[in-house]
């Protein structure tokens, strides 16, 4: 059912930047209308916008005051604002893609026993704790609750190409582990942690304080362009793309490292239509269809 969205805040940030906070809860819905209020902006492009940067609940919007009178763009906000509502009838361009991960990977595995005094837990691994806390019964289980439904990219940053990705299931099934007590001096690149409720993929190796639970062999950042799929940016996830982590095994991840080093290798995906409301009404029912596009050769 639809529900009627609560209103943005807006914030000045000198003389160049505005902040819309459309939320103070994280939500699957609230990062919808975020996509769908700055996409609609990046197709008008209005003269003067220099950068738009969607987040979690929230965006921001870089602009020449020179150009553009800062309230007339207050007010074109403002009225895209109204226009998406609470964007149950937005539909969304985007991809799904398949992601393969290594859970339980020897790299992981050493790092997160060498940081064991900064963990809630330093007698238990990330993911027996992850399995723990979340009432299941094994580290098998919470692998296959991780893998079981696809994750929404909500934003990409923090770290030059590290997506957020929230998973796509009714709140009170979504999959929720604190960060460490202290943050890791070091993490392997290409990490699949979680942190609260949101998921990730450690696109470079360096400090961090989700929980780790595997490693993909998959390259979602390359700075230098050389692989396929990087020949038009650096960085592989966009905002609004769908993953779906698949478990694979030591040899399948050799397998894929090879393919990774011969420059060869493409991450699996699909372009999609994304819509939040049949989404919300049915999330098992959509999830499954999503999904099925990757099955289809």
């Amino acid at each position: 059912m639809s529900e009627t969205a609560s209103p943005a805040r807006y914030s000045w940030g000198g003389d160049e930047f505005i902040f819309v906070e459309l939320s103070e809860e994280m939500s699957l819905r609230a990062n919808f209308r975020a996509m769908a209020i700055t996409r609609a902006l990046k197709e008008e492009r209005p003269d003067g916008i220099l950068e738009i940067c969607p987040a979690n609940a929230s965006y921001q919007v870089r602009y020449d005051p020179d150009v553009i009178e800062p309230h007339t763009l207050l007010a074109h906000l403002q009225d895209l604002e109204k226009k998406v509502g609470d964007a149950s009838d937005v539909s969304l361009s985007t991809r799904v893609v398949e992601i393969p991960v290594l859970y339980r990977d020897p790299w992981t595995t050493e790092t997160l026993m060498r940081f064991r005094d900064r963990h809630q837990d330093p007698d238990a691994t990330d993911i027996d704790y992850a399995a723990r806390i979340n009432g299941l019964p094994d580290a098998d289980a919470f692998i296959a609750a991780h893998t079981g439904s696809p994750w929404f990219t909500s934003m990409v940053g923090f770290v030059a190409g590290l997506p957020f990705m929230f998973q796509m299931v009714p709140q009170d099934r979504q999959l929720v582990v604190p960060k460490y007590l202290r943050p890791r001096t070091d993490t392997p690149k290409q990490t699949v942690g979680h942190g609260g409720c949101f998921g990730c993929i450690y696109s470079v190796r360096g400090a961090g304080g989700y929980q780790m639970f595997g490693i993909t062999p998959a390259p979602i950042y390359d700075p230098t362009q050389s692989s396929p799929d990087f020949a038009d940016f650096m960085v592989f996830f966009r905002p609004g793309d769908i993953a779906s982590f698949r478990a694979i095994d030591r040899d399948e991840y050799d397998d894929t490292l090879v393919q990774v080093e011969r420059r060869d290798y493409r991450i699996r995906s699909r372009e999609v239509e994304f819509n939040l409301q049949p989404f919300l009404d049915d999330p098992a029912g959509f999830n499954s269809r999503l999904l099925e596009v990757l099955r289809v050769d």
